[in-house]
């Protein structure tokens, strides 16, 4: 070693923020390891780096003892005072063993030690970095695919797209730009492990936010979302501004800020509604493109009973029961749906076509 070395293990202190001392003790401790492997030794041995000239030493370490049981690991009383007059039964007494060619071997483990500590240091960086994007939107590169996953270059990580993680019937190619939503970020063996995702519900609300100024400066709140990624989904918002409109916010001028997402979501339908603290409100919101007649809302089951025109009944169902389906998702309510003519019938009500007058939601298809 010298001291070239110990100045380029500054300059790795100054560049990449490993301290000096961490990597020196890292390096002793891989000494003291080779010393034992290569020259075949069981002693207590102590290795010591110079941290200004960068000379290695290595030190036996012996107990001083009256009967030398074992030499590699004794030392008799007499022999210690020897070397040193004031040593004492139990001491340990430390003697110098430093191989002849052992500079060599040195200046191997002492590279393999530093590159190590650089791309741990490295990947708890990274690690670091991403941690705090969990939950959140990432535009990558894709790079290549195979039978089970995407993987998309970050810049500095490669992350994983599951292909069950897609919408349905969405490809990607080499070199295409991809918006995918941070699911996951672990810290493995291997380093740190980045898992994305373009159907989960987070991606929507984060679009939004990134689409909205009114949502992204707290104005216009996302309340709820609902999502069958691909098909439709609903998102409930809410203004704590009584003067701004929060469905006309998200859809925006012309209805630009909605049409954007559309697009990164590849045609997916998209309705806006109004939250509401209550609850027949709100579910009737919820059920946009459809209109409501009645709500009635049972608490003790959680579930309302919702009367729509004979007219809108499939709509309000919707394809497969989809819309029925996402807005139960969406208020966290069984909803039940009845056209007039089926309430009439089962519970005896007076058919009207009058429909909730506070209906506040938008659909984007």
């Amino acid at each position: 070693m010298s001291m070239d070395f110990i100045e380029a293990l500054s300059e790795i202190e100054r560049e990449k923020g490993i301290s000096k001392d961490i990597l020196l003790e890292a390096i002793e401790a891989a000494l003291i390891s080779s010393y034992k492997r290569n020259f075949n030794t069981a002693q207590n041995v102590r290795v010591d780096m110079n941290r200004t000239t960068g000379v290695i030493r290595v030190y036996a370490r012996k107990t001083v003892v009256d009967d030398v049981l074992d030499p590699r690991l004794e030392i008799s009383l007499y022999a210690a005072r020897e070397m040193n007059p004031n040593y004492q039964l139990d001491d340990i007494a430390e003697i110098e063993v430093t191989p002849r060619d052992f500079g060599r071997i040195a200046a191997q483990t002492a590279k393999q030690v530093v590159t190590q500590r650089i791309r741990e240091a490295e990947r708890g960086l990274i690690y670091n970095a991403f941690i705090d994007k969990e939950e959140d939107i990432v535009t990558g590169i894709v790079q290549r695919q195979d039978q089970r996953n995407i993987y998309i270059d970050l810049g500095k990580i490669e992350a994983v797209l599951p292909l069950n993680e897609l919408m349905p019937n969405e490809k990607f190619v080499h070199g295409d730009r991809v918006k995918s939503y941070i699911t996951k970020v672990e810290n493995t063996t291997k380093g740190p492990q980045i898992i994305l995702s373009r159907t989960h519900p987070g991606l929507l609300k984060r679009l939004f936010e990134l689409e909205v100024p009114e949502i992204f400066d707290g104005v216009v709140e996302i309340r709820s979302v609902a999502r069958e990624a691909g098909f439709r989904s609903k998102i409930a918002v809410f203004s704590r501004n009584p003067e701004v409109d929060p469905v006309g916010s998200c859809v925006g001028p012309k209805g630009l800020r909605v049409q954007t997402i559309v697009n990164e979501l590849k045609g997916e339908k998209i309705d806006i509604v109004r939250w509401s603290e209550n609850v027949d409100e709100y579910v009737a919101n919820a059920l946009s493109p459809s209109k409501v007649v009645e709500v009635t809302v049972h608490e003790n089951e959680k579930m309302s009973r919702v009367i729509v025109p004979d007219y809108q009944l499939s709509l309000a169902i919707g394809i497969k029961g989809q819309n029925a389906r996402l807005a139960a998702k969406l208020t966290g309510w069984k909803i039940d749906i009845k056209s007039e003519t089926q309430a009439e019938q089962e519970f005896g009500r007076t058919k009207t076509s009058t429909e909730l007058m506070h209906q506040d939601s938008i659909s984007i298809d």
